[in-house]
């Protein structure tokens, strides 16, 4: 156990080096850690960063609004002044829905572009709000029908959905479906490697998800507001501890 103490103190050396973006600009603040120890540093105003590891080791770096970049310490023990580009996650744009097949005739197609639906125009004339968020049945709550009651009124179906238990499945099914969206938001735009790298297997990331939004709570936070690179950040947080639930459970 000594030998192997010694061993893995004296192999451990100091790496250093610089942290830019793809046109070579310096990055400060930059998150690099040591997936081995867990040990964090930033990088400095002028991109440079310094850690201690040990042949093998990965070494990842995470910056908001970059792509996350990995880099293996060498087993030969030379490891020269590391230059690490992170390039940036592209923005989303809004989709843009077209309603009439192209016919290929310019003038047609631009008049067919230029002209505006006749409900959304009648709407605007009169001042109609639009819908905001998804069109769902609003669940029953129990201050809401006990109160008309004290006030001598009865709210019929909001006392028979609170006595049946319908306001109550709606609620988990709301739960349950936001849910599955935060997930597969998070899924369609991140790629499976992403996560197997870090040690998740294929078949856990969906749960791994699910556990960081309890775990990290802003990683949710994060998916609401569409903002993949906070989601990022907050996840390399969580893997670790996921990782670690895995290992215990396996035993």
């Amino acid at each position: 156990m000594f030998i192997l103490l010694y061993n893995h103190l004296f192999s451990q050396q100091t790496i250093t080096g610089n942290v830019a973006d793809e046109t070579g600009e310096s990055l400060s603040s930059v998150i690099v850690i040591n997936m081995a120890t867990d040990q964090k540093v930033y990088s400095n105003s002028i991109g440079q960063f310094s850690i201690e590891a040990s042949p093998n080791d990965e070494l990842r770096f995470v910056k908001q609004g970059f792509m996350r970049a990995s880099k293996n310490v060498l087993s030969d023990g030379v490891n020269p002044f590391l230059y690490i580009r992170l390039h940036p996650i592209p923005k989303e744009i809004e989709e843009v829905t077209v309603f009439r097949k192209p016919t290929g005739d310019l003038d047609k197609d631009s008049r067919a572009v230029a002209s505006r639906d006749k409900g959304e125009e009648v709407r605007d004339a009169v001042g109609l709000p639009q819908p905001v968020g998804k069109m769902r049945e609003k669940p029953a709550e129990v201050k809401q029908v006990l109160l008309p009651i004290l006030l001598g009124s009865l709210n019929v179906q909001g006392m028979y959905d609170l006595i049946s238990g319908k306001a109550r499945r709606q609620k988990r099914q709301y739960k349950y479906d936001d849910l599955q969206e935060h997930i597969a938001w998070i899924r369609s735009r991140v790629e499976d490697e992403y996560f197997t790298k870090a040690g998740i297997p294929a078949d856990k990331i969906s749960e791994f998800i699910e556990f960081s939004f309890t775990a990290k709570p802003y990683v949710r936070t994060y998916v609401k507001a569409r903002n993949l690179s906070g989601v990022l950040l907050r996840l390399e947080e969580a893997i670790p501890l996921y990782v670690e639930r895995l290992k215990k459970n396996q035993k």
